[in-house]
């Protein structure tokens, strides 16, 4: 588990931006359970979640249709809440950064960390917007 100190930047980066922080298994099936859209962000430490992933996650909520709920959860930090997402992410592997979208708790669309790595933030905001577009 990572120290409070180090991630807490980190997690700024999303709550500043409306994101909701979910810390426990309980909170990730109470949320998913609500009629409408969300998205998933498992946040990490790497580089990639820093340069691309929550940039990408940011810039994709200028888009007009948006997803009704922005939550995240922090892979080695929040390990309950993470295995419960990652588990309504099945068949897709674990795997941060992520994300993912829901339409009245079905999983409708996922990027995953090699979807992520190496791609610039507008390439990601640009899938989630198409995936808005279709979904939300």
């Amino acid at each position: 588990m990572y120290p409070a100190e180090l991630v807490k930047p980190m997690r700024e980066h999303l709550t500043q931006v409306g994101f909701e922080e979910l810390h426990t298994a309980e909170a990730v099936d109470t949320t998913l359970a609500k009629s409408g859209t969300t998205l998933i962000v498992v946040n990490s430490v790497c580089g990639c979640a820093a340069a691309n992933a929550r940039p990408g996650a940011i810039m994709s909520l200028s888009n007009d249709k948006r997803p009704d709920q922005t939550v995240t959860v922090f892979a080695g930090v929040d390990k309950e809440a993470v295995d419960k997402a990652r588990a309504h992410m099945i068949p897709f592997p674990p795997s941060s950064p992520c994300m993912a979208l829901f339409k009245d708790g079905e999983l409708v669309h996922m990027l995953e960390r090699h979807h992520i790595e190496g791609r610039p933030a507008e390439v990601i905001a640009e899938n989630l917007m198409n995936a808005y577009n279709e979904y939300c």
